[in-house]
Order: C-alpha cells, then sequence, then structure tokens
C-alpha cells in the first residue's frame, strides 16, 4: 500500500512540474505581449514629440523668415535715400541684402516643411504604426495559442502514457501473484500426495494454467499499449521542444520586425527632408549636421530589435527543454520500434517524410514572396516624390516644396496601395511563420523516427539475432453471422437493441482500423476513396461480415464508408428534434459556457445514441491531434462530418445552416470530454487512442525459404465427425457436412487439421469437429487414461505437450512482430475440455440445438451477439465433463463474442 501511495505521488511530481513549467510559460507569453505593447506605446509617443517638435520649429523658422524679409526691407528703403554712399558700399549693402532676402525664403520653406509636409508624414507613421502593431500582435497571439497548444497535447500525451504505464504495472503485479499463487498450489498438492484424485489435480493445473496464460496476454497487452503511449509521447515531446526553440529563437525576431516594420525608415526619411532643407540655409553649421545625419545614418532597426531583447531578456530568453520523465522508473527512454509496432513507424515515418517534404517547399516558395512583398512595401513607404533632392539648391527657384503641392488624390491611392501591400505582406508572414513551425515540429519527429527505425533495423540485421524460421498469419474473415441486421440506412437505435452490439459493427471495426493504420494518413476523411471498394465493404458488412480484417483495405474507402454509415441513418444520430436547440448553442461567446450548454442538450439524448457519440467524437478529437501529419484539423473534421450526423427536416436551410453546423461539431470535437459522461457515469464502451489488434482468425503459412510451418509429431490417421456444417472460404480448405466422417492426418496450427473429405486433402478448423473416441489416437492412449475429445488432442506425454506450447507461444510471438497480429485467446492445443463423445448422441444433440438456436431471439442486453455453444452431453453422461465449445471471438474488431 505504502508502495502504491509512493509511486502517485512520484506520477503526481512530474505532472506537477509540467503544469508549473506551462505556469511559467504563459506567464512569459503575457509578458512579452505586454512588452510590444509598451514598445508601440513609446514609438507612438516618439513621433508625436517629434511632431510637435517639428510643428514648432515650423512656426519659429516662418516668424524668423518674416523677421528677415522686414529687416530687409526697411534696409533696402534706407539705402536707396542714402544715395551718397559710394559704389562698393552700397554693393555690400545690395549683397547683404539680397543674401537676407534669399536667406528668408529659405527660412519661409523650411517653416512651411516643418509644418505641413513633415508633420503630415509623422501622423501618417503614427497611424501606421498602431496598424502594424495590432496586425502583428494578431500574428504574435496566434503562435502563442499554437505554441500553447503543442505543450497541451505534450501534457495529455504525458498523462495518458502514465495510465497505461499504471495498467503495465497493474497487469504485471497481478502475474506475481499468479505466479505466486501457482507455486502454493504446487506445493499443497505435493503435500496432498497421492491422496488426491487425478481428475481433480488434473482440473486444478488446467485452472493454473489458463490463468497463467490469461495474465501472460493481459501483461503483453498492456505493455503494447504502454510502449505505444511512450512513443506518442516521446514524439509530443520533441515537437514541443522544437516548437518552443523555433519560436524564442526565430518567431519572436520575426514578430518585433513587424512591429518595427516601416517606423525607422518613416522617421529616416523625414530627418533627411529637415536635413535637406537645413544643409541649404546653414552653411556654416555643416559640423553639427553632419553630426546629425550621422546619427541619422545610424538607424538600425536589427540593432534596436537586438537591444530590446537583451533589455529584457527575462521575458524573451529560451525557457528550459521539456524533460522526459518515465514513469514508475520505466528504463526505455527513447521511440521503440519494436516488431509489435515496427510497421507502424514505418509507414508513419514514410509519410512525415512525404508531408515534411511537401511543407518545406511550401515554406520556400511562401519566404520568396514574402522577400519580393517586402521589398515593395518598403519601396512604397519611401516612395521618391516624397524625398526632396539635395542637389538642387531650393534658392534658385521660388517654387514651393514639392510635398505640399502633391495632389491629393496621388497621396491617397498611394497610401491604399501601401496598405493593400501590407496586407497582403502579413498575410504571408502569417503562412510563413505556421508554416515554418510545422516544419520544424515534423523535423523534430522525423529524426526521431529515423533513429529509431535504424537502431531497429541495426538489431535485426544482426546475425546472432535472426531467427532461422519464421511464419505468416494470412488473416481470413469472421464466418458469417446467421442473424442477419441491417446496418446501412437504419434506425440506430433499433438497430443496437436487436443486434446486442454497443457500438455498431462497421462503426467500430472502421475506427479501430483507422486508429491502427489512419491517424498519419494525409487528409483521412477528406480524400475520397474508391466508390467500388466503399460498395464492396458496405455489403460485407451488410452480410454481417468483417472485411476489416485484412489490414490492405484502402483507408480512404474505409473512412468514406464510416462518413457513408452515418449519412445513411435515419433518422440521423442527432434526433430531428434537438437541431434548432443544438444550433442556438452556436451564438454562446465563451466555448466553456457553449459546451455546458451543448451537454444539457446532448444529456437527453437516449443512452445509446450517447455511447456512441462518445466513441465517436473521442476518436474525432484523436485524429485531430495528428493535423500536423494528416492535415485534419478540428474544423475540417467538422465539415467532413458536420452533414451527416446532423440533419433538420426542412432541407432547404441545410446549405444557409452549414456554418452553423461545422461549428457545432468543431466545439463537441474540442471540448468532447466535457460534453459527454464518462465511463463511471455513462457505462459502456470508451475508444481507447492506442489500439492493439485483437483475436484473429489465422492461418500460418510457410514463407519461401524461411523454415517449415511447425506440426505435431507424425502419428497415425485419426476420424472425427463434423459438428456443424462447413463451407470453404478458400480452395486450401475444405467443405463438409454436419455427421460428415473426416480423416485427420496432423495439427496445422491451434485452429486447425491438416486431413481429408472423400479423399480430397486440405485444411480442416478445429473447432467445427469431434475427435472419435475409437480413432488410432485414442487406441493408443487408452492405457493412460486418455479419451476422445471435442476439437482437440487428446493428452500427451508432458515433455512433448510443454515443446508443442513452447513452439505455439514462440510461431504465436513471430506472427506477431511480422504481421501486427495480437496473439490469441485461445487456450493452446491440448489443453481443452476433454469428454468421450459418442457420434450418435452428437448427431443427436446438434439438431436439437439447431432447433433451439432458430427460436431463440439474440439478447438485448449483452454488448455483442453470441453464437451457439457446443453440445453438450446430457444429465445422463455426468461421469464426464461437459464439453464447451466456444464461438468465435471479435474483440474489436468482432462481430460475435463468446457466450459466458
Amino acid at each position: 500500500m505504502m508502495t502504491a501511495h509512493g509511486k502517485l505521488r512520484r506520477e503526481k511530481g512530474s505532472l506537477a512540474e509540467y503544469e508549473s513549467q506551462m505556469k511559467d510559460l504563459r506567464a512569459q507569453l503575457t509578458d512579452q505581449i505586454k512588452i510590444l505593447d509598451s514598445q508601440v506605446e513609446v514609438k507612438q509617443q516618439q513621433l508625436s514629440d517629434l511632431s510637435e517638435f517639428l510643428r514648432r520649429r515650423g512656426d519659429i523658422e516662418a516668424e524668423y523668415a518674416r523677421a528677415l524679409d522686414k529687416l530687409t526691407e526697411r534696409f533696402t528703403h534706407k539705402t536707396k535715400k542714402k544715395e551718397q554712399w559710394g559704389q562698393s558700399v552700397c554693393q555690400v549693402w545690395s549683397v547683404l541684402l539680397t543674401q537676407t532676402r534669399l536667406e528668408s525664403r529659405e527660412h519661409a520653406a523650411l517653416g512651411d516643411t516643418c509644418c505641413n509636409t513633415l508633420t503630415q508624414r509623422l501622423v501618417h507613421g503614427t497611424e501606421d504604426t498602431h496598424r502594424l502593431h495590432k496586425r502583428s500582435k494578431e500574428v504574435g497571439i496566434q503562435m502563442q495559442d499554437e505554441l500553447l497548444k503543442v505543450t497541451t497535447e505534450l501534457q495529455t500525451a504525458l498523462k495518458t502514457y502514465n495510465l497505461y504505464h499504471t495498467d503495465c504495472l497493474i497487469a504485471e503485479g497481478k502475474l506475481k501473484e499468479a505466479e505466486r499463487l501457482e507455486e502454493r498450489h504446487t506445493g499443497k498438492s505435493a503435500e496432498l500426495g497421492p491422496g488426491q484424485s487425478g481428475g481433480q489435480r488434473r482440473s486444478s493445473v488446467k485452472k493454473m494454467e489458463r490463468l497463467m496464460e490469461k495474465r501472460h496476454g493481459r501483461v503483453q497487452e498492456t505493455q503494447l499499449k504502454c510502449t505505444k503511449a511512450r512513443n506518442d509521447y516521446l514524439l509530443n515531446l520533441a515537437a514541443a521542444n522544437a516548437a518552443m526553440n523555433k519560436y524564442y529563437l526565430q518567431d519572436v525576431s520575426t514578430l518585433i520586425d513587424c512591429c518595427d516594420l516601416g517606423f525607422h525608415l518613416s522617421v529616416e526619411r523625414v530627418m533627411r527632408c529637415y536635413l535637406a532643407s537645413r544643409l541649404r540655409i546653414q552653411k556654416t553649421e555643416e559640423m553639427g549636421l553632419k553630426q546629425l545625419e550621422a546619427a541619422v545614418t545610424s538607424l538600425d532597426q536589427g540593432g534596436d530589435r537586438d537591444a530590446l531583447l537583451q533589455q529584457h531578456d527575462a521575458a524573451f530568453c529560451l525557457p528550459f527543454r521539456f524533460n522526459y520523465h518515465p514513469h514508475e522508473g520505466d528504463q526505455v527512454c527513447e521511440v521503440s520500434a519494436e516488431s509489435q509496432v515496427r510497421y507502424e513507424l514505418e509507414t508513419r515515418f514514410q509519410q512525415l517524410q512525404s508531408r515534411l517534404a511537401a511543407v518545406t517547399l511550401e515554406t520556400e516558395e511562401i519566404s520568396k514572396t514574402l522577400k519580393a512583398t517586402l521589398t515593395a512595401l518598403l519601396d512604397s513607404m519611401c516612395d521618391s516624390e516624397c524625398n526632396p533632392s539635395t542637389d538642387l539648391p531650393s534658392s534658385l527657384s521660388h517654387e514651393p516644396p514639392v510635398g505640399s503641392t502633391a495632389p491629393k488624390l496621388t497621396l491617397a491611392k498611394r497610401r491604399a496601395n501601401q496598405q493593400e501591400t501590407e496586407t497582403y505582406y502579413f498575410t504571408k508572414v502569417k503562412e510563413f511563420l505556421t508554416s515554418s513551425s510545422l516544419t520544424s515540429k515534423l523535423q523534430a519527429k522525423h529524426d526521431l523516427l529515423q533513429d529509431a527505425i535504424q537502431k531497429a533495423e541495426a538489431v535485426d540485421s544482426d546475425p546472432s539475432r535472426m531467427q532461422c524460421a519464421r511464419s505468416v498469419r494470412v488473416r481470413k474473415s469472421r464466418p458469417v453471422s446467421q442473424f442477419c441486421h441491417t446496418l446501412f440506412t437504419t434506425d440506430i437505435v433499433s438497430y443496437i437493441q436487436s443486434s446486442g452490439q454497443q457500438i455498431p459493427v462497421v462503426v467500430e471495426s472502421c475506427i479501430r482500423f483507422i486508429n491502427l493504420h489512419g491517424l498519419h494518413h494525409e487528409g483521412i476523411f477528406r480524400v475520397p476513396g474508391s466508390q467500388r471498394e466503399v460498395n464492396l465493404i458496405r455489403d460485407a458488412f451488410e452480410r454481417g461480415e468483417d472485411p476489416l480484417s485484412d489490414s490492405e483495405c484502402d483507408l480512404d474507402s474505409v473512412a468514406g464508408v464510416l462518413k457513408l454509415y452515418f449519412r445513411g441513418l435515419e433518422p440521423p444520430l442527432f434526433p430531428y428534434d434537438s437541431y434548432s436547440q443544438l444550433l442556438e448553442c452556436v451564438q454562446i461567446e465563451g466555448e466553456i459556457e457553449k459546451a455546458g450548454q451543448i451537454k444539457a442538450i446532448v444529456s437527453t439524448f437516449p443512452r445509446p445514441l450517447l455511447i456512441v457519440m462518445r466513441y465517436l467524437f473521442a476518436f474525432l478529437n484523436h485524429v485531430s491531434q495528428y493535423s500536423d501529419e494528416n492535415m485534419m484539423q478540428p474544423y475540417n473534421l467538422a465539415v467532413c462530418f458536420g452533414p451527416s450526423l446532423l440533419r433538420g427536416m426542412d432541407s432547404d436551410d441545410a446549405v444557409a445552416r452549414q456554418p452553423q453546423v461545422n461549428d457545432l461539431v468543431k466545439t463537441m470535437i474540442l471540448q468532447h470530454d466535457i460534453i459527454f459522461a464518462g465511463q463511471s457515469e455513462l457505462p459502456g464502451p470508451v475508444y481507447e487512442k492506442h489500439m492493439t489488434l485483437e483475436q484473429e482468425y489465422c492461418e500460418p503459412i510457410t514463407e519461401e525459404g524461411d523454415g517449415e510451418t511447425e506440426h505435431l509429431p507424425s502419428e497415425d490417421e485419426w476420424e472425427a465427425v463434423a459438428m456443424f456444417d462447413y463451407v470453404a472460404r478458400s480452395p486450401a480448405e475444405l467443405s463438409f457436412k454436419q455427421g460428415e466422417i473426416l480423416i485427420l492426418h496432423s495439427k496445422a496450427s491451434c485452429d486447425w487439421w491438416r486431413g481429408e473429405v472423400g479423399g480430397v486433402k486440405g485444411l480442416i478448423p478445429h473447432k467445427y469437429i469431434s475427435v472419435l473416441e475409437g480413432s488410432e489416437r485414442g487406441k493408443r492412449e487408452e492405457g493412460g487414461g486418455g479419451g476422445g475429445s471435442t476439437g482437440n488432442l487428446a493428452t500427451e506425454d508432458p515433455q512433448t505437450e510443454n515443446t508443442t506450447r513452447s513452439q505455439e507461444r514462440r510461431h504465436t510471438l513471430d506472427t506477431v512482430r511480422q504481421g501486427g497480429l495480437r496473439p490469441t485467446d485461445r487456450p493452446p492445443f491440448g489443453q481443452a475440455d476433454r469428454t468421450t463423445v459418442d457420434k450418435e448422441m452428437i448427431s443427436r444433440q446438434m439438431n436439437s440445438v439447431f432447433k433451439e438456436l432458430l427460436s431463440r431471439q439474440p439478447p438485448i442486453q449483452s454488448s455483442a451477439l453470441t453464437t451457439p455453444a457446443a453440445p453438450t452431453p446430457s444429465p445422463s453422461s455426468s461421469s464426464a465433463p461437459a464439453a464447451k465449445k466456444v464461438g468465435f471471438g471479435l474483440r474489436g474488431r468482432a462481430l460475435f463474442r463468446p457466450m459466458d
């Protein structure tokens, strides 16, 4: 108990550390926005002060020009009266007065430039600064939201990993407990000695073996889920760190540059114009003007940006990297490409490679367009018409400055063009930042997967680790159901009640297939599949089969079948009477309040609908978490599923209300954990993020050059009787009728015999037959107390039985590693309940069983349909244990589940 509490504290400690990092990150991002806001206020204040200074300087220059003009007129009048002055002196006065008159004109021109032209430009600069900052802030907030989204996904992946690893530890603990129980039971049996009956010992040994196999299977399943969850966590960890690096090392600088766009250039142009006017009238102040010009020339946008970053290093410095926190002493600290997930990782790696190449090319094209747009925007800001030439002295021309006489229409047109260019430029900035951030995240995942796959290939290529033989399992579809229910174009509630499937088989099978193979598939649900294949899959489901047991189906076609199923439901998944109420929720502003209102409406739906909705929207949310790779954001998924899930009685307004439907479905995808109750409040199937391949119907075959399939030691032939009709599904199988006598040669696997029927050789399913007591095998073991068996061989000697069991386990493990199949949950060959079966009794009981099945209605309360059990002996034959045959279990992809 203390150990459990210690584990819980350590788990909470690692989660608390992530929470603290997230809290610090949010505070830091908020400080960045505040600092950028303060900077724009500083720039606006600087422009305002400069405008006020130039206006007052213009007034002073104008007043000074008027004073000079009065002075010149006064002394010109005096010189005309004093004709007694000599010509040389008069010439001096004439030159002096002329020069003063010219100086008065230059000061008047300077005063007009300062009061009108330069002040107007500064007003425009203030407007530009405010507008550009607002757009930059929008881009910055969006990038921060993307960064927070990545870190939130990392936190969610950590929680999922902790959950699955806890399940793994629990399963391992139960396995150890079972081992201790087995040791205790063995010791107890040894103490009892021969006093205990042989039947009781064998029964207890079988129970312990079944318990151990069940616990071993649970440990393997939880370890596989834990591995997938850890891989997802590590990939999200790499993506989060890459996004952090990209944002703080590149995006922040780009955002600051956008905030300062044109500010330094505007100030520079204004000051250069002022300098040009002053240089024409203040030749004697050349040194001072050169110093001012040097200061103006030293305007440096990049330098100011770096200074700002250094001044506020606490807000803009790169935070600490997110460290990997293994759960409960987990020793694996890297992406694992074990054989169970090797195919999945290789497929994901190839899709990442393709996606990364496309995004990189797109980013390069956007970058080129961005540079060209920036050049055009800067050229528009520093138009030559706003720049007076310093080469031509204005004293030779009595025309007013060019800026004051420019047509207002030309100026307005130039301003409009500039703003249009700004809008396009910021659109490209947003695209570039988003695309480059996506590239960095994809590259991080790509590199991590590449290293993992290379390491796995190096291990596989090691000669010491190569196996001399391996077998491949060919997946077979399950037997066709005897009870057919309409799947498509039906009422889903009625179907669930009649079939007993809480999640319709087409929904469960399609979602499992996409979970295993298509989460990273680009354009899943958006790219249409082959209509022919969609029809074939649909027809197979309608016949009661599960066509997706073969993983070679087209992903887009499987996704099309899932959409087709919901589109064909009548009534739709969301009842008609809730249509208007749900669309009214879209008007609510807050996301939490909106989700709460939707939950209040959805909670009134029938319980079967709620279970299906919870399963579907949890799956869609999981798909959206891989939007970096599959390009299916929640809104894109809402566009694909909205019309299929939500329809009104009146089809005329469907197009007009489509945006509201999309918004509603998007909210339900994002807030599905708030809208739908958990398993404790609403018992029923829950979608799992990391699924595994469930029990498959398999036939082992041998790959060329890889050895032979395992089989039992060579024996004489056995006779068996067919307990059911069976129709072959491939040329390798044999068809037979109930009661027909079969000849068995050897065991092909735990599910199949090699034998013959009517002289034709092939494969025979052992679940459909019963080995006769009088066969050659039974005669041989008669002395050892072994009788006939139902679908299994009689008891073998312990050494042979242990060897066979270990071979079957190795064979199953190799098959799982190569084909992605999960070991079956069936008991090993030779361990089924044994009983003495009489041929006539089997025939008589089979007739009664089939009559009973034809009159029996399928149970409603069970989560899946059940198959008929094998015939059991009559009460009179109570001396032998009942032979119980379990139906075809299809957990996950199943149409039918075994009857308890």
